[in-house]
């Protein structure tokens, strides 16, 4: 298996299992931990530059799905700082 496939392989598998239970992957059920550090890896691959041209568009997907099943009731500090 190239590493190409690997990585689509991983791709479906989180975007699977965002559709089904709709929620993001959690950072607290171990089962789940391999999906979330896929994901933290390749967003750091994204800032850094150097993910390939190939999975830009699919990982961007993935990043949208995200955003759509984040938690309504997250706290957010950045409002609580008043400089």
């Amino acid at each position: 298996m190239t590493q190409d496939e690997r990585w689509e392989l991983h791709f479906e598998q989180v975007m699977q299992f965002m559709r089904s239970q709709r929620r993001c992957p959690s950072k607290h059920r171990l089962e789940e931990h391999q999906m979330l550090n896929w994901i933290k890896f390749n967003k750091k691959q994204l800032a850094k530059g150097k993910m390939p041209p190939s999975r830009l568009q699919p990982f961007q997907q993935l990043l949208q799905t995200a955003d759509r099943y984040q938690r309504l009731n997250q706290y957010a500090y950045l409002h609580t700082f008043n400089e």
